[in-house]
């Protein structure tokens, strides 16, 4: 048979250019490496029986934000979400915890002397949030749809993490600060990484930090039925080592990183664009651990004990600490940890009275070090007696990552380094990142704009630079 497009890979970004293009009447497979689709948003019992387990993401402001996902009948799709109580909390030693609350004035009351600082900031793009979000999640252009917001958010949002945080006068506004911006997965010090703190810390109070019921794998299988009725295959099991392998297709689309499309299509390619995706710089890796668990974390905080996600390592000065270790290749000793608690507001996660645990810090990419023990003790800092829920766990070093899923170059879940010399040119210019010229390939991964995330923007914007062409 012969296609319209052929899409190579079934995470998000891949499933929602397929759907994008299905939705214009065009003949779409995708082919899946694994024998599950889904990519970064899978779900499995990785410990033990009843124990679901989010393998990489788990918690999606964005996903719900989404402007091209949140068009979409997922929900007919058995797609549930879950807002937990507390979005985010940020336990610190010797002081109550920092956190975001759905609600504006409640965080603005709980951030004490700050409060009005936070508000001032944030309240604009609260305000103009999905205008916002439709230039922020899109590739660069020199005349945005909204030039006057997204001005307004880049004076901030290209400041450096450290230099963003000093307006803050409490280590709890800070520390809070600091949780977020880390999700860059960037030295605090290097321009533009207020920018995800920004956008994340907006999404607290616009569309939550919220999670599927059931796990990740909720967003790929509305996807994945949604574009199958709307006429889009799937083949899984199937690994595509060059593109000579495919059934005839107008179109080929990537849901790879630069070096898996060198492999894939390097004799395709012209020579001088091939040289540019060769220039392409991976970010840090990730190291993970998930947990089964007795009992709930037992924070000493009462606010983290009702949060969906977690930030630990202290302070500002810490975390950035940390962040700064790692991107240097270093191992951090105190590192900055994500966790999140789906269990507590989700019962299908574990069996009865039982629950799931979710972490990972960052390190160097590649790198095969064993973080659990100070992954346990960064947690038992601010949970004594964690050690004791621990049923079982399952650790991912950067190697198991890149295993799990090929597109995690090093670890790296983000697709690619963010700093700023690629943050608006992933993965080789500035304008239609997404067509590789001379060909009839595309890319639709997370090293294109807007970069890593369960949003699927990256392959929405692919489709549309492939029905600008077919």
């Amino acid at each position: 048979m012969s296609y319209d497009a052929i899409i190579i890979g079934s995470g998000p970004n891949g499933l929602a250019a397929g759907i994008h293009l299905a939705q214009k009447g065009l003949s779409v497979k995708i082919f899946e490496k694994s024998d599950t689709i889904g990519g970064g948003t899978r779900t499995q019992e990785l410990i033990q029986p009843g124990f679901y387990n989010d393998v990489c993401s788990a918690i999606h402001p964005l996903a719900k934000a989404s402007p091209f996902l949140k068009s979409l009948p997922l929900e007919e799709y058995g797609l549930e979400w879950i807002q937990p109580e507390v979005p985010v909390a940020h336990p610190l030693d010797n002081q109550p915890a920092g956190a975001l609350f759905r609600s504006l004035d409640k965080t603005i009351d709980h951030l004490g002397q700050d409060g009005k600082t936070y508000q001032k900031w944030i309240t604009p793009f609260i305000d103009s949030w999905d205008e916002l979000l439709t230039d922020i999640l899109a590739p660069f252009s020199p005349i945005p749809n909204n030039p006057i917001l997204m001005a307004r958010f880049g004076l901030k949002a290209l400041r450096s993490a450290n230099g963003f945080a000093k307006r803050y006068q409490t280590k709890k506004a800070r520390a809070v600060f600091a949780g977020i911006a880390a999700h860059g997965i960037m030295p605090f010090d290097d321009i533009a990484t207020a920018a995800i703190g920004l956008v994340l810390g907006t999404a607290a109070h616009t569309v939550g930090w919220p999670y599927p019921k059931g796990g990740s794998q909720a967003i790929t299988n509305a996807m994945a039925q949604h574009f199958q009725s709307l006429g889009g295959e799937i083949e899984t099991g199937v690994e595509i080592t060059s593109v000579d392998e495919l059934p005839e297709s107008q179109t080929i689309l990537f849901n790879n990183t630069p070096k898996q499309i060198l492999d894939i299509a390097g004799k395709h390619l012209p020579q001088s664009y091939a040289q540019k995706l060769q220039r392409y710089k991976y970010g840090q890796g990730v190291f993970k651990l998930d947990f089964a668990l007795s009992d709930p974390i037992p924070w000493k905080d009462e606010l983290c004990r009702k949060a969906g996600t977690v930030h630990v390592g202290g302070t500002l000065a810490e975390i950035a600490i940390s962040e700064k270790q790692s991107a240097n290749g270093k191992h951090p000793e105190k590192p900055y940890v994500l966790v999140a608690q789906q269990s507590l507001g989700d019962n299908s996660r574990a069996p009865s009275d039982n629950h799931t645990g979710w972490a990972y810090c960052h390190v160097p990419n590649g790198s095969t070090k064993n973080m659990t023990k100070p992954i346990i003790q960064q947690i038992e800092r601010f949970a004594p007696g964690f050690r004791d829920c621990i049923i079982d766990m399952h650790s991912m070093n950067t190697k198991a990552m890149q295993s799990y899923n090929p597109n995690y170059i090093g670890g790296d879940i983000n697709g690619g380094r963010a700093d700023i010399t690629q943050l608006f040119t992933r993965p080789t210019g500035l304008f239609d990142p997404y067509y590789i010229p001379k060909t009839n390939m595309y890319i639709a991964s997370s090293s294109t704009p807007p970069g890593g995330g369960v949003h699927g923007m990256c392959g929405y914007h692919a489709a549309e630079s492939v029905l600008r062409r077919i």
